[in-house]
């Protein structure tokens, strides 16, 4: 058995039947992060990017360690072996591209970054091509377009002409590059030893926090402290345990189960639970786009995720 098939080899029993659902766990990891992104947008003015980052990862880092700790002295002399890769996982996909969003959030708009968003299936699919050698199938191509096109008819409103209202800014900019920077470490993923879930939770989560550090220094002396209240310590509890510790267990087992290509497009999922949560929240009825768009997301990802015949 190979490295990825241990990685990937789940028991049988009910227990973990859950485990071995890569579409209901990337789904969850996409709620997860579309509440990121409006907590973040929610965060900026009142938590700094460097400080939410590290102390999101800090303690999602403290949460999994007990549950971890027997795994990762088990793993260790794995982990060591591919000590390089491992890091450059942590800074990443914990590290960089957390940090990178949050600072992003404070320059630009929601609406801009949804549409960015939609990019991502794409860069993931360019890195495959790069690192893994890896093309897209017709049909993921397929899958790819008509996800982008239900994703689009919903931040649209089904008005294109809303697209000429649009201004990109350094917001949009540095979301571009956090894009880019997590589409390499989708990709890596696949490359990572063949460890336990939560030791590679706990490593990466414990290394991209402790990258952070001299960042997080700086920050303390170039910014004000984040202040100590109720509304900025729920969103610290929130992005610990919802889109980092639930969502990064969801979707690096969703990616070991289907691989990185197939798993891309639930990217688009993220905007479209955005919406679900801006009717929730907001107070905004659902409208004849809103289904289309859905339908035509959820198509996409069917089709695109779905396991080519032999």
């Amino acid at each position: 058995m190979s490295a990825t098939d241990q990685t990937t080899a789940a028991p049988a029993s009910s227990h973990h039947w859950i485990a071995n659902q890569p579409y209901l766990l990337l789904s969850i990891t996409a709620l997860c992060w579309a509440g990121n992104a409006i907590v973040g947008r929610l965060a900026a003015g009142h938590i700094p990017p460097v400080t939410l980052s590290f102390l999101r990862w800090s303690f999602a880092f403290l949460l999994v360690l007990p549950f971890a700790w027997k795994h990762l002295a088990k793993d260790w002399p794995a982990i060591r072996g591919r000590l390089g890769l491992m890091i450059v996982l942590s800074i990443t996909g914990i590290g960089a591209f957390n940090t990178l969003q949050y600072w992003a959030l404070e320059h630009t708009q929601a609406l801009n970054t949804l549409l960015l968003q939609s990019a991502a299936p794409l860069i993931v699919a360019v890195w495959s091509l790069i690192i893994l050698r890896v093309r897209l199938t017709a049909a993921q191509a397929l899958g790819v377009l008509l996800s982008l096109c239900g994703v689009l008819t919903i931040l649209l409103r089904g008005d294109i002409t809303t697209l000429s209202n649009i201004q990109f800014n350094k917001g949009d900019l540095i979301f571009m590059v956090a894009l880019v920077i997590f589409g390499l470490y989708s990709v890596l993923t696949l490359k990572r030893p063949a460890i336990h879930g939560l030791s590679f939770l706990a490593f990466t989560f414990g290394c991209g926090a402790a990258c952070l550090v001299p960042l997080q220094i700086w920050e303390l002396s170039a910014r004000p402290v984040m202040a100590l209240d109720a509304p900025n310590l729920l969103t610290l509890f929130y992005v610990a345990v919802f889109p980092s510790t639930l969502a990064y267990l969801c979707f690096n087992r969703g990616v070991a189960l289907i691989g990185a290509n197939r798993a891309a497009p639930f990217f688009h999922v993220v905007p479209v639970f955005g919406a679900i949560m801006a009717m929730v929240f907001l107070g905004e009825r659902p409208q004849a786009f809103h289904f289309l768009g859905f339908a035509l997301v959820l198509t996409g990802v069917f089709v695109a995720s779905r396991r080519q015949a032999a």
